[in-house]
């Protein structure tokens, strides 16, 4: 599986306020968490549909976007069809 994109944090500027840490990362679990879901079940259709299931590897790739920022975070990787 490769990864690519930017990986360290910007620091912060003077006029930003704290980040409130555990509201934060609860936020940040919560949408990760609907991602993760969302695309197994994406991936677990297309592959029922198209009845890929035994066939090899799936290559996948995610792109992770955040509006209003420069971030592109790129995850490649391959899914055994078993």
């Amino acid at each position: 599986m490769s990864v690519t994109g930017p990986m360290q944090p910007r620091p912060p500027k003077q006029e930003e306020k704290p980040v409130d840490e555990e509201k934060f990362n609860m936020s940040m679990r919560k949408f990760l968490k609907q991602v993760g879901v969302t695309s197994q079940q994406a991936i677990e259709r297309i592959v029922r549909e198209k009845g890929l299931a035994g066939q090899g590897t799936l290559k996948v790739r995610m792109v992770l976007t955040a509006e209003g920022t420069e971030l592109e975070h790129v995850v490649e990787g391959e899914i055994d069809l078993g």
